[in-house]
C-alpha cells in the first residue's frame, strides 16, 4: 500500500486537533465509561495493575479515567523514557502525590524510583496512545517506537499479559494503515463511541 506514515500521521493529527474543548471533554468522559464497562464485561474483581499515559497533543484526554480507576483502589504506571538506552520504556506507579519530571518531549513522567518499577508482563492491561487505527486493530503511533520497541518480546513470546487496549478519538479511525514488520497489533481499541475487538 503506497501511502506515506508521515503524512498519514499529519493529516490524522490536524483531525484530532480541529476538535473543540467541549467535544474532547465529553470524549473523556465516555471514555471513562466505556473503560469502566470494559473491564466489568471480564468480571475483574481484583486491584489491577495499569499502564496508562498522561495526555499530550489533543489526544484522547485520560484525566477523568485515572481519577476513577484511583478512586476504585486500582494501581496505575505511567510509561517512563529508559533512562539508559533511550528507545524503550518502563512502567512506573502513578499516585495523585508521585514526584514529577518532564521528559525530553516535556511530558511529564514520574521521577525515577527503581523501588516502583513494575515489569511489563505484571501488568494487566496497557492503554496506550496512538495517532491512528485501522480495521485490523494496527496502530500508528507518533514515530518514536517507543512502545513497538517495548512489546517486541510480547508477541514473539506469546505473552498472555497484558491486555493491549489503544484509545483513540473516533476520527483517528482509517480503512487501512501501511504495516511495518515490528508494529505491534491491539487486542482492543476504546473510542469514545465504540469498543473494537480482534
Amino acid at each position: 500500500m503506497n501511502i506515506n506514515r508521515a503524512n498519514l500521521r499529519q493529516e490524522v493529527r490536524k483531525r484530532r486537533q480541529k476538535l473543540s474543548k467541549i467535544e474532547q471533554k465529553n470524549a473523556a468522559e465516555h471514555l471513562k465509561v466505556n473503560f469502566i464497562q470494559h473491564l466489568k464485561r471480564y468480571k475483574t474483581t481484583k486491584n489491577l495493575h495499569i499502564g496508562i499515559y498522561l495526555s499530550n497533543d489533543s489526544e484522547l484526554d485520560t484525566s477523568l479515567l485515572i481519577k476513577e480507576l484511583w478512586s476504585i483502589n486500582h494501581h496505575l504506571h505511567l510509561p517512563v523514557i529508559h533512562p539508559f538506552n533511550g528507545t524503550t520504556l518502563y512502567f512506573q506507579r502513578y499516585e495523585e502525590n508521585s514526584p514529577m519530571t518532564p521528559n525530553r518531549y516535556g511530558i511529564l513522567e514520574p521521577k525515577l524510583n527503581c523501588s516502583q518499577i513494575c515489569p511489563l508482563q505484571d501488568l494487566d492491561y496497557l492503554l496506550m496512545p496512538l495517532v491512528a487505527f485501522d480495521n485490523h486493530g494496527n496502530r500508528l503511533g507518533m514515530g518514536g517506537g517507543f512502545y513497538d520497541k517495548t512489546l517486541a518480546r510480547y508477541h514473539r513470546e506469546n505473552w498472555q499479559t497484558p491486555q493491549l487496549i489503544g484509545l483513540a478519538h473516533q476520527c483517528q479511525h482509517v480503512e487501512s494503515l501501511p504495516v511495518e514488520p515490528w508494529d505491534v497489533p491491539l487486542n482492543f481499541i476504546i473510542t469514545p463511541q465504540k469498543i473494537y475487538h480482534w
